[in-house]
């Protein structure tokens, strides 16, 4: 399988599109851009505006990417871009791997099984850095997912730059595995757990590619 860094690199760069979601971020700073960037032949004012809203608009562009993706062989594959942060065992047998996406990263999440959606539940709370301990009680959406695996726990989390959480599709809907099931705006952080007796494959500071990335192990 290919080193994640390079698989996301690649398909960033190549057959993407823009995410489901952006809109509401990205139309307005590429109209202003676009204007801008019209008047600047006669305006000085413009011109100097048209610098900064140009380069603003080339970062939403990137930051709202959707890469196609050629979708991994495996049991469990990594629902999100990012690093992993964290593996913990939990109370109840499972192991939630937690993957860090940062604002570079792609920001629409994939299925990481094939199966159907039996919960989509959006969590009211706060805002703090993904990488806090508080952030447990952040603004996010649990998803469960019946997969052959059993029940498939993910949950998405907000973070303090990460305000709005777009889910893609309802509950009861059917995903193959590496399906988009829905965006974070600017990063944050996703959540799987892993049910008891399935051994994790990857490691703290991993890099993962959702889609790509493998997060169990035969």
């Amino acid at each position: 399988m290919p080193d994640s860094r390079t698989s996301a690199h690649r398909d960033s760069l190549k057959g993407a599109r823009i995410a489901r979601g952006a809109s509401p971020w990205l139309l307005p700073t590429v109209a202003t851009a676009a204007l801008s960037l019209a008047r600047s032949r006669r305006s000085r004012r413009a011109a100097a505006i048209a610098v900064p809203t140009t380069a603003l608009a080339a970062g939403m562009l990137w930051f709202f990417r959707d890469p196609e993706r050629e979708i991994a062989q495996g049991r469990v594959i990594s629902p999100a871009d990012g690093v992993v942060q964290s593996i913990m065992p939990w109370k109840d047998g499972r192991t939630r791997v937690a993957i860090f996406m940062s604002p570079l990263n792609v920001h629409v999440n994939r299925a990481p099984l094939a199966g159907t959606v039996t919960s989509v539940e959006h969590v009211p709370g706060g805002f703090v850095p993904a990488f806090n301990k508080e952030s447990e009680n952040n603004e996010r959406v649990v998803w469960h997912f019946d997969t052959e695996l059993g029940d498939i726990e993910m949950v998405q989390i907000a973070g303090a730059v990460a305000r709005r959480i777009v889910p893609y599709i309802p509950q009861g809907t059917k995903v193959e595995q590496g399906d988009r099931i829905g965006l974070i705006r600017f990063g944050s952080r996703v959540d799987i757990y892993l049910p008891e007796g399935v051994e994790v494959a990857v490691e703290v500071g991993q890099a993962t590619t959702a889609g790509v990335t493998r997060i169990d192990r035969d």
